[in-house]
């Protein structure tokens, strides 16, 4: 464990704990129709692929998130 903190902590700019996703309520996205995810975990928002819940989380700031969830509502990113 203490190995992957170093390496997450070692990427430029990365600030983020490395959380416990294991007791954490995922919420489907779309009312449930959507292939992602997303948690409030200790201050900061997890998505996944509910495909894969095994598979790796994005973890966001709440400004990161925002940012994201604007930049879609704009069709920035596609999340079909």
């Amino acid at each position: 464990m203490a190995e992957s903190t170093i390496q997450q902590q070692s990427v430029l700019g990365w600030d983020k704990p490395e959380l416990d996703l294991s007791e954490a309520e995922w919420q489907s996205s779309s009312r449930g129709l959507g292939d992602v995810q997303i948690a409030f975990v200790e201050g900061f928002i997890a998505m996944r692929n509910s495909g894969r819940p095994q598979g790796a989380s994005l973890i966001f700031t709440p400004a990161e998130w925002g940012a994201f969830v604007s930049g879609a509502r704009e069709g920035e990113f596609d999340l079909t």
